[in-house]
Protein backbone atom coordinates (compact mmCIF):
# COMPACT_ATOMS: atom_id res chain seq x y z
CA UNK A 1 0.00 0.00 0.00
CA UNK A 2 1.44 3.57 -1.23
CA UNK A 3 2.38 6.22 1.61
CA UNK A 4 -0.63 8.62 2.12
CA UNK A 5 -0.14 11.64 0.09
CA UNK A 6 2.74 14.31 1.78
CA UNK A 7 3.54 10.99 4.05
CA UNK A 8 7.07 9.38 4.13
CA UNK A 9 7.23 6.00 3.64
CA UNK A 10 5.67 4.10 6.62
CA UNK A 11 8.62 1.05 6.45
CA UNK A 12 11.89 2.90 5.71
CA UNK A 13 14.70 0.78 4.32
CA UNK A 14 18.34 0.99 4.80
CA UNK A 15 20.82 -2.12 3.01
CA UNK A 16 24.67 -2.31 3.21
CA UNK A 17 26.92 -5.23 3.71
CA UNK A 18 24.38 -7.61 3.39
CA UNK A 19 22.21 -6.13 6.74
CA UNK A 20 19.21 -4.82 5.19
CA UNK A 21 17.38 -2.75 8.25
CA UNK A 22 13.82 -1.78 8.70
CA UNK A 23 12.63 0.74 10.22
CA UNK A 24 8.59 1.38 11.30
CA UNK A 25 7.83 4.87 10.79
CA UNK A 26 4.87 6.28 11.73
CA UNK A 27 6.30 7.81 15.27
CA UNK A 28 3.38 10.12 15.69
CA UNK A 29 1.14 6.64 16.10
CA UNK A 30 3.30 5.20 17.60
CA UNK A 31 3.89 2.98 14.83
CA UNK A 32 1.16 0.56 15.54
CA UNK A 33 -0.39 -1.81 13.00
CA UNK A 34 -2.64 -0.85 10.75
CA UNK A 35 -3.57 -1.76 7.24
CA UNK A 36 -1.17 0.29 5.73
CA UNK A 37 1.77 -0.60 8.34
CA UNK A 38 1.22 -4.21 8.52
CA UNK A 39 1.03 -4.12 3.86
CA UNK A 40 3.75 -2.65 4.29
CA UNK A 41 6.15 -4.75 6.58
CA UNK A 42 4.56 -7.39 4.58
CA UNK A 43 5.90 -5.91 1.12
CA UNK A 44 9.40 -5.05 2.45
CA UNK A 45 10.26 -8.48 4.26
CA UNK A 46 8.89 -9.90 1.04
CA UNK A 47 11.27 -8.11 -1.02
CA UNK A 48 14.37 -8.98 1.53
CA UNK A 49 13.36 -12.53 1.29
CA UNK A 50 13.72 -12.65 -2.46
CA UNK A 51 17.10 -9.69 -2.37
CA UNK A 52 19.93 -12.15 -2.88
CA UNK A 53 22.42 -9.48 -1.49
CA UNK A 54 20.39 -9.77 1.72
CA UNK A 55 21.56 -11.77 4.42
CA UNK A 56 19.89 -10.81 7.50
CA UNK A 57 17.35 -8.70 8.16
CA UNK A 58 16.94 -5.93 11.21
CA UNK A 59 13.44 -4.62 12.13
CA UNK A 60 13.12 -1.88 14.54
CA UNK A 61 10.70 1.38 15.12
CA UNK A 62 11.38 5.19 14.96
CA UNK A 63 11.40 6.49 18.28
CA UNK A 64 9.89 7.18 20.68
CA UNK A 65 7.97 3.41 20.13
CA UNK A 66 8.89 0.19 19.15
CA UNK A 67 5.27 -0.65 18.35
CA UNK A 68 2.25 -0.06 20.22
CA UNK A 69 0.61 -3.08 18.57
CA UNK A 70 -2.40 -4.36 16.26
CA UNK A 71 -4.77 -0.98 15.78
CA UNK A 72 -7.73 -2.93 16.17
CA UNK A 73 -10.35 0.15 15.39
CA UNK A 74 -8.02 0.67 12.26
CA UNK A 75 -8.28 -3.45 11.46
CA UNK A 76 -12.28 -4.15 11.81
CA UNK A 77 -14.59 -3.41 9.95
CA UNK A 78 -18.29 -3.86 9.67
CA UNK A 79 -19.68 -7.62 8.11
CA UNK A 80 -21.88 -10.35 8.37
CA UNK A 81 -20.85 -12.07 11.99
CA UNK A 82 -19.57 -15.12 10.23
CA UNK A 83 -17.49 -13.39 8.02
CA UNK A 84 -16.15 -11.49 10.94
CA UNK A 85 -15.11 -14.06 12.51
CA UNK A 86 -12.91 -15.50 9.33
CA UNK A 87 -11.32 -12.33 8.54
CA UNK A 88 -10.14 -12.08 12.30
CA UNK A 89 -9.09 -15.72 11.88
CA UNK A 90 -7.42 -15.01 8.37
CA UNK A 91 -5.69 -11.75 9.08
CA UNK A 92 -4.27 -13.24 12.36
CA UNK A 93 -3.13 -16.12 11.59
CA UNK A 94 -1.08 -14.35 8.59
CA UNK A 95 0.41 -12.04 10.52
CA UNK A 96 2.07 -14.52 12.32
CA UNK A 97 2.76 -16.34 9.55
CA UNK A 98 4.59 -13.57 8.15
CA UNK A 99 7.28 -14.22 10.38
CA UNK A 100 6.99 -17.55 10.97
CA UNK A 101 7.94 -17.74 7.13
CA UNK A 102 10.24 -15.45 6.97
CA UNK A 103 13.40 -17.45 5.52
CA UNK A 104 16.14 -15.17 6.35
CA UNK A 105 17.73 -14.94 10.90
CA UNK A 106 15.69 -11.81 11.55
CA UNK A 107 16.76 -9.76 14.55
CA UNK A 108 14.39 -7.46 15.98
CA UNK A 109 16.09 -4.11 17.66
CA UNK A 110 13.26 -2.48 20.41
CA UNK A 111 14.19 0.80 20.72
CA UNK A 112 11.63 1.49 22.87
CA UNK A 113 8.16 0.34 24.30
CA UNK A 114 6.64 -2.56 22.61
CA UNK A 115 3.02 -3.75 22.95
CA UNK A 116 0.92 -6.39 22.33
CA UNK A 117 1.36 -8.23 18.99
CA UNK A 118 4.62 -6.69 18.68
CA UNK A 119 6.34 -8.30 21.56
CA UNK A 120 5.28 -11.94 20.74
CA UNK A 121 6.37 -11.62 16.78
CA UNK A 122 9.32 -10.65 17.81
CA UNK A 123 9.61 -13.85 19.77
CA UNK A 124 9.09 -15.74 16.87
CA UNK A 125 12.39 -13.90 15.00
CA UNK A 126 16.29 -15.31 15.89
CA UNK A 127 16.86 -12.56 18.48
CA UNK A 128 16.04 -9.92 20.21
CA UNK A 129 17.73 -6.82 21.32
CA UNK A 130 16.51 -3.63 23.24
CA UNK A 131 17.51 -0.42 24.21
CA UNK A 132 17.43 0.87 27.90
CA UNK A 133 14.36 2.82 26.99
CA UNK A 134 12.17 -0.86 25.94
CA UNK A 135 9.48 -2.05 27.79
CA UNK A 136 7.50 -5.23 26.85
CA UNK A 137 3.66 -5.05 27.43
CA UNK A 138 1.17 -7.94 26.54
CA UNK A 139 -1.88 -6.92 28.31
CA UNK A 140 -3.99 -9.81 26.96
CA UNK A 141 -5.65 -11.17 30.33
CA UNK A 142 -6.77 -7.43 30.77
CA UNK A 143 -8.32 -6.92 27.78
CA UNK A 144 -10.24 -10.16 27.95
CA UNK A 145 -8.36 -12.10 25.25
CA UNK A 146 -6.40 -15.68 25.25
CA UNK A 147 -2.65 -15.42 24.22
CA UNK A 148 -1.76 -14.57 20.55
CA UNK A 149 1.38 -14.72 18.54
CA UNK A 150 2.23 -18.19 19.85
CA UNK A 151 3.17 -16.56 22.93
CA UNK A 152 0.80 -19.89 24.73
CA UNK A 153 3.67 -21.76 24.29
CA UNK A 154 6.65 -19.70 23.09
CA UNK A 155 6.75 -17.84 26.41
CA UNK A 156 7.10 -20.50 28.78
CA UNK A 157 10.05 -21.76 26.52
CA UNK A 158 12.20 -18.39 25.82
CA UNK A 159 11.63 -17.61 29.35
CA UNK A 160 9.97 -19.70 31.77
CA UNK A 161 6.74 -20.45 33.25
CA UNK A 162 5.90 -18.13 36.18
CA UNK A 163 8.02 -15.19 33.87
CA UNK A 164 5.31 -16.29 30.76
CA UNK A 165 2.19 -16.47 33.31
CA UNK A 166 3.33 -12.90 34.97
CA UNK A 167 3.48 -11.80 31.36
CA UNK A 168 0.01 -13.37 30.09
CA UNK A 169 -2.35 -13.62 32.95
CA UNK A 170 -3.71 -11.06 35.45
CA UNK A 171 -0.43 -9.14 36.62
CA UNK A 172 0.07 -8.19 33.19
CA UNK A 173 3.41 -7.70 34.34
CA UNK A 174 5.77 -5.16 31.69
CA UNK A 175 9.26 -5.69 32.23
CA UNK A 176 11.80 -3.01 31.30
CA UNK A 177 14.74 -4.08 29.20
CA UNK A 178 17.10 -5.38 31.82
CA UNK A 179 14.29 -7.19 33.64
CA UNK A 180 13.39 -8.94 30.18
CA UNK A 181 17.00 -9.70 29.74
CA UNK A 182 17.19 -11.36 33.16
CA UNK A 183 13.88 -13.24 32.58
CA UNK A 184 15.41 -14.14 28.98
CA UNK A 185 12.87 -12.31 26.81
CA UNK A 186 15.64 -10.86 25.15
CA UNK A 187 18.97 -11.49 24.67
CA UNK A 188 20.94 -8.17 24.61
CA UNK A 189 20.48 -5.04 25.68
CA UNK A 190 22.37 -1.69 24.76
CA UNK A 191 22.72 2.32 25.67
CA UNK A 192 19.62 3.75 23.05
CA UNK A 193 21.94 5.69 21.04
CA UNK A 194 24.01 2.67 20.36
CA UNK A 195 20.99 0.14 19.67
CA UNK A 196 21.17 0.28 15.85
CA UNK A 197 25.27 -0.10 15.89
CA UNK A 198 25.05 -2.74 18.37
CA UNK A 199 22.56 -4.40 16.27
CA UNK A 200 24.39 -4.00 13.20
CA UNK A 201 27.20 -6.07 14.96
CA UNK A 202 25.42 -8.69 16.21
CA UNK A 203 23.65 -9.25 12.12
CA UNK A 204 26.97 -8.80 10.73
CA UNK A 205 28.44 -11.48 12.75
CA UNK A 206 25.39 -14.00 12.28
CA UNK A 207 26.50 -12.97 8.46
CA UNK A 208 29.97 -14.28 9.44
CA UNK A 209 29.41 -17.30 10.90
CA UNK A 210 26.70 -18.48 8.11
CA UNK A 211 23.58 -18.43 10.26
CA UNK A 212 20.07 -19.56 8.91
CA UNK A 213 17.05 -19.12 10.44
CA UNK A 214 16.21 -20.60 13.33
CA UNK A 215 13.58 -20.37 16.16
CA UNK A 216 13.97 -19.95 20.11
CA UNK A 217 13.29 -22.53 22.56
CA UNK A 218 13.64 -25.20 20.45
CA UNK A 219 11.04 -24.78 18.39
CA UNK A 220 9.97 -25.75 14.64
CA UNK A 221 8.32 -23.76 12.33
CA UNK A 222 5.69 -25.96 11.49
CA UNK A 223 4.78 -26.47 15.42
CA UNK A 224 4.65 -22.58 15.48
CA UNK A 225 2.62 -22.26 12.69
CA UNK A 226 -0.16 -25.06 14.20
CA UNK A 227 0.04 -23.18 17.57
CA UNK A 228 -0.55 -19.83 15.50
CA UNK A 229 -3.74 -21.57 13.89
CA UNK A 230 -5.23 -22.44 17.00
CA UNK A 231 -4.59 -19.75 18.69
CA UNK A 232 -6.57 -17.13 16.23
CA UNK A 233 -9.46 -19.03 16.43
CA UNK A 234 -9.87 -18.54 19.74
CA UNK A 235 -8.99 -14.31 19.71
CA UNK A 236 -11.50 -14.63 17.28
CA UNK A 237 -14.38 -16.10 19.63
CA UNK A 238 -12.93 -13.68 22.19
CA UNK A 239 -13.17 -10.37 20.03
CA UNK A 240 -16.21 -11.46 19.34
CA UNK A 241 -17.39 -11.69 23.10
CA UNK A 242 -19.64 -9.44 24.91
CA UNK A 243 -16.42 -8.41 27.35
CA UNK A 244 -13.85 -7.76 25.02
CA UNK A 245 -16.61 -5.43 23.01
CA UNK A 246 -17.59 -3.72 26.24
CA UNK A 247 -13.96 -2.99 27.12
CA UNK A 248 -12.85 -1.66 23.49
CA UNK A 249 -15.65 0.74 23.95
CA UNK A 250 -14.71 2.05 27.25
CA UNK A 251 -10.87 2.41 25.78
CA UNK A 252 -11.74 4.45 22.65
CA UNK A 253 -14.37 6.43 24.32
CA UNK A 254 -11.58 7.35 27.41
CA UNK A 255 -9.48 8.43 24.28
CA UNK A 256 -12.34 10.42 22.65
CA UNK A 257 -12.10 8.23 19.21
CA UNK A 258 -15.73 8.89 19.08
CA UNK A 259 -16.34 7.09 15.44
CA UNK A 260 -14.63 3.70 16.57
CA UNK A 261 -15.98 3.79 19.90
CA UNK A 262 -19.20 4.28 18.11
CA UNK A 263 -19.08 1.41 16.25
CA UNK A 264 -17.93 -0.82 19.48
CA UNK A 265 -21.21 0.48 21.02
CA UNK A 266 -22.98 -0.53 18.02
CA UNK A 267 -21.73 -4.32 18.41
CA UNK A 268 -22.46 -4.41 21.96
CA UNK A 269 -26.36 -3.19 21.77
CA UNK A 270 -26.99 -5.52 18.65
CA UNK A 271 -24.79 -8.55 20.06
CA UNK A 272 -28.01 -10.76 21.45
CA UNK A 273 -28.90 -10.51 17.66
CA UNK A 274 -25.73 -11.16 15.50
CA UNK A 275 -24.10 -13.78 18.07
CA UNK A 276 -26.89 -16.07 16.52
CA UNK A 277 -25.57 -15.73 12.88
CA UNK A 278 -22.38 -16.94 14.09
Amino acid sequence: MPAEAGQPPPILTQKSDGVTTLTMNRPARLNGWTLEMMDALRQALDAAAGDVDTRVVILTGADPYYCAGVNLASTLRPAHPRRMRALIIQHNQALFDMFLDFPKPLLVAVNGPAIGASVTSATLCDGIIASERATFSTPFAALGIPPEGCSSVQFARIMDTANAARMLGEEGWKPTAREALEAGLVEWTAPHEKLAHTARGIALQWIAEGANRHFRGGSTRAELKAVNASESIALADAFLGAAFIRGQFRFLSRKRKWGPAAMFLGMLVTRPLWSRLL
